[in-house]
């Protein structure tokens, strides 16, 4: 498993997501409190992406530990962001320890992130992947489940799919192909973020003109609220819509 967050809202700094909160994700690489079974530690590499004033996505990836980056703390300092989407990961044995593996995923406009894990790797997938052009699996960053979710989520926005079309969509193929998967799944443009709660905890806060989606919360407000599992949230800085996860 992995732990996983979005923000909207009025630009902040990476550090006010990432190291200040008390379980921030920096926290959860070492003491996650909500893992479910799916591990104890998410030491296996973390990302963070954000939108650097209104532009294309920048990203920060690492194969180690997010607690044992010397440079991120500095970074995380100056940098704010109206949008980020950071992950820490806790790698499915026998997959590889890449920064390539480590969320987020991203192309042109889209950042991608996967809290979970597909269940029947990687035969279960097989018949869904061979749907993908041949290209899209020729030039996967790396063999994991999560960089497969991606290229199936990718494939579905680049076919005009909405975020909240291709994310169920994606979801309800995989559970059918690999029942007990967990597929919770990030996906924002930086204006819009779409997520799945399938098999795993995602909690949202909203604030003034702000909403943040964690795979846990990161301090102890009474604002934050639990996602009930089978549900896709369609979420801005202005509003937010919960609904039945399906493939409408």
């Amino acid at each position: 498993m992995c732990r996983h967050l979005a923000y909207l809202g009025p630009p902040v700094t990476l550090r006010s997501l990432l190291h200040d909160p008390p379980y921030g994700l920096l926290r959860q690489s070492w003491a996650p409190r909500d893992m479910r079974g799916g591990g104890t530690i998410n030491a296996d590499g973390f990302g963070v992406g954000w939108y650097p004033d209104g532009g294309d996505p920048v990203r920060y990836r690492r194969a180690q530990p997010m607690w044992s980056d010397t440079t991120l703390p500095e970074l995380a300092a100056v940098t704010s962001a109206p949008a980020v989407l950071a992950a820490v990961r806790s790698a499915t044995v026998g997959m590889p320890l890449h920064e390539t593996a480590a969320a987020p995923f991203a192309e042109g406009r889209w950042l991608f992130s996967h809290n979970g894990v597909v269940r029947g790797w990687p035969d279960s997938l097989a018949p869904l992947a061979a749907e993908l052009p041949v290209r899209d699996l020729l030039t996967l960053e790396v063999p994991t489940d999560s960089a497969v979710l991606w290229a199936l989520v990718r494939h579905r926005l680049r076919a005009g799919e909405t975020p909240g079309e291709a994310v169920a969509g994606t979801v309800a193929r995989v559970a059918a192909a690999a029942p007990g998967s967990r597929l919770n799944l990030l996906l924002t443009d930086g204006s819009t973020v779409a997520a799945s709660v399938a098999g795993h905890a995602l909690s949202v806060r909203r604030g003034p003109g702000s909403v943040v989606l964690a795979s846990e919360p990161y301090d102890d407000d009474t604002a934050w609220q639990p996602v009930p599992d089978g549900r896709l949230v369609l979420a801005t800085a202005a509003g937010l819509d919960v609904r039945e996860l399906t493939t409408a």
